[in-house]
This record gives C-alpha cells, sequence and structure tokens, in this order.
C-alpha cells in the first residue's frame, strides 16, 4: 500500500507519456524502421521539431493559467509576413544585407510582443474568456495577413536569412538548440523563480493568488506576451525553412498543440504540469507525424487520429486523477 501511495502521489501521467513515447519508438522500428530512424528523418525531425515546439510552449502557457490561445498560429503566420516583407526589400528601409536580416528579426519581435499583449491587455481588461477573445484576435491577425498579401505567399527573401533554418551546430540544427535552450530556460522560470510559483498560483487559484498580493492581471498579460513572442519566434523559423510566408500555414498545428498540451500533463483548468512533461509529448507527436508521412495517411484519416487521441487521453487523465484521488484518500 506504501508503494502505491508513492506511486500516487508521484507523476504518474509523465511515466505514462514516457512509455506511450518508447512504444511508439518500438513500434516504428518494428513495422517502419528501414525509413523511420535513417539519418535523412531524424534529421528532418530535428528541423520540423522547433517551429512546432515554440508553438506547444505558446499553448502550453496560456493553459497553465487556465486559458486558451487560439491565435497562435495566425500570430506566426502574420509576423512570417512582416518579417519576409523587410527580407524581401519592401519594408527594408533602405537597409541590406546583415542590417536588414537584424531589421526582420527585430520588427518580428517586436509585433510578437505587440500581439501577445494585445491579446492579454483583451483578455484582463475585458474579462473575457481567452477562448473567445482569441478566437477574434485570430481572425484579426488573420485578417492583417490576408490584407497583406491577397492570400498569395511572400518570398523572394535575401538568401543569408534562409541560413537560420539550414545551419547545424555539432551536427545538429540550430534552431533544434534554440529551442532546446529556451525549453530549458522556461522550465528553469517555472520550476525555480518567483514568477513561476506565482504562475501556477493564478493558474490553480486565481481568487487565493490575488489574496497572496499578486496582480493577476498584469500576470495574464506578461503571460500572452509570453504566448506572443513564442508565437513569433515559430513564425521565425518557419520563415527561415521555408523561404516564404502566407496565410494559413500550419493550420494543422494548432489541434497538435492542444493534444501535446493534454498529454504532456498540462491541466486544462490551469495550475498543474511541467514544461518536461511537454518536451516528451512534442516527441512523442513528431514521432507520429513522421510515422503517418511515411505511411502516406490522408490528412482526413490524421484528423481522425489526432481528434480521437484527444478524446482518449482526456478520459484516461480523468480515470487516472480518480485513482490516485481515490488511493491518496486511503
Amino acid at each position: 500500500m506504501n508503494k502505491i501511495r508513492k506511486l500516487a502521489a508521484g507523476d504518474i501521467n509523465f511515466a505514462i507519456l514516457i512509455a506511450l513515447t518508447l512504444l511508439a519508438i518500438v513500434l516504428s522500428g518494428v513495422f517502419i524502421g528501414d525509413k523511420m530512424f535513417t539519418v535523412a528523418n531524424i534529421q528532418a525531425m530535428a528541423y520540423q521539431i522547433p517551429e512546432f515546439g515554440f508553438l506547444c510552449l505558446a499553448m502550453m502557457l496560456s493553459n497553465l493559467i487556465g486559458g486558451i490561445d487560439l491565435s497562435i498560429i495566425a500570430a506566426a503566420n502574420t509576423i512570417a509576413i512582416f518579417t519576409a516583407n523587410v527580407l524581401n526589400g519592401r519594408w527594408a528601409f533602405g537597409t541590406d544585407g546583415a542590417a536588414r536580416i537584424i531589421l526582420a528579426i527585430c520588427v518580428a519581435l517586436l509585433a510578437s510582443i505587440l500581439f501577445g499583449l494585445f491579446n492579454g491587455l483583451l483578455i484582463s481588461r475585458t474579462s473575457a474568456p481567452s477562448l473567445i477573445a482569441t478566437l477574434g484576435t485570430m481572425t484579426l491577425y488573420r485578417g492583417i495577413g490576408m490584407a497583406l498579401t491577397g492570400g498569395s505567399s511572400v518570398g523572394d527573401i535575401v538568401p543569408g536569412f534562409s541560413y537560420l533554418g539550414k545551419a547545424k551546430l555539432l551536427g545538429i540544427p540550430f534552431i533544434f538548440w534554440i529551442f532546446i535552450i529556451a525549453t530549458g530556460l522556461l522550465g528553469l522560470v517555472l520550476s525555480k523563480t518567483t514568477y513561476g510559483r506565482a504562475l501556477y498560483l493564478y493558474g490553480g487559484n486565481p481568487v487565493a493568488a490575488r489574496f497572496s498580493a499578486i496582480n493577476n492581471e498584469r500576470m495574464c498579460r506578461s503571460v500572452f506576451l509570453l504566448t506572443g513572442l513564442f508565437a513569433g519566434i515559430a513564425g521565425i523559423i518557419i520563415l527561415s525553412r521555408v523561404n516564404s510566408a502566407k496565410v494559413g500555414y500550419g493550420d494543422t498545428y494548432l489541434l497538435q498543440t492542444m493534444i501535446v498540451c493534454v498529454i504532456g500533463g498540462i491541466h486544462p483548468n490551469g495550475g498543474k504540469g511541467t514544461v518536461k512533461g511537454v518536451l516528451v509529448a512534442i516527441i512523442f507527436m513528431q514521432l507520429l507525424s513522421s510515422a503517418f508521412t511515411i505511411m502516406t495517411l490522408s490528412p482526413y484519416t490524421k484528423k481522425l487520429i489526432y481528434g480521437a487521441m484527444l478524446i482518449l487521453v482526456l478520459g484516461m487523465n480523468y480515470f487516472i486523477n480518480k485513482l490516485i484521488q481515490k488511493y491518496k484518500t486511503r
């Protein structure tokens, strides 16, 4: 019984996630190992993880405070469009070469912060549910991108910028290193700092947070500012990889980021979850995505599987939490 209680007190969800990831690796190796675990495919996954991973981190932060950010994909694409317009000379303001690249990144980061801050202000000042507020800003950001491009791609960017999406460090994509470093820093901030503890308290119990002298409105704004920043970084990485930007790129990522957060142990009502769980869930989802691509599954079949996964994991988490509570009360 003591062992059961000790297990119940631990992170069972994380242990199950590790087991599922290992199972996915084993099954992939058995059925499609000759294509799945080639050097080329592993490198391809390392290039794909960062853009998807930053979007997952953005969704995770909004979930940790009991909210959701539906605008992350639209924001990433629109920020990529802004950046592309600088890089192709339309908004270059006379800059060229390295100066133009620096200006483009500064524009992207500034736009990311403004988009995230706008979401935070809208939610904190109007007390609107984040679901409704970010649904509105998703439409707004997508509309801005559509107005700028007319639905077409924006390309013809300076060649030097694409080096960011192709460069390697120690044989590993440079953008993957950026993602790992950002994930590690975020994990440290959330687990070791006063800000992180305040964020979890606000997400788990806003009333208790207010009585603990936490400025809930400021916390909401800061979290959505970070979600906007991560979405913008994802947009920069996408642009560096595909050399063009357009409205609608990666729309399927939105559902996948939600699945990653649920699988990774982020509680939909806020206040619970870890960065390490989300990181493993990102790897798990990338393994599935690569396997589906190799098996040439249709987009409709993928959506069916992802939707079923989301429902299954929600149900599984419910029964696991009930079981944990049962043993804790004994």
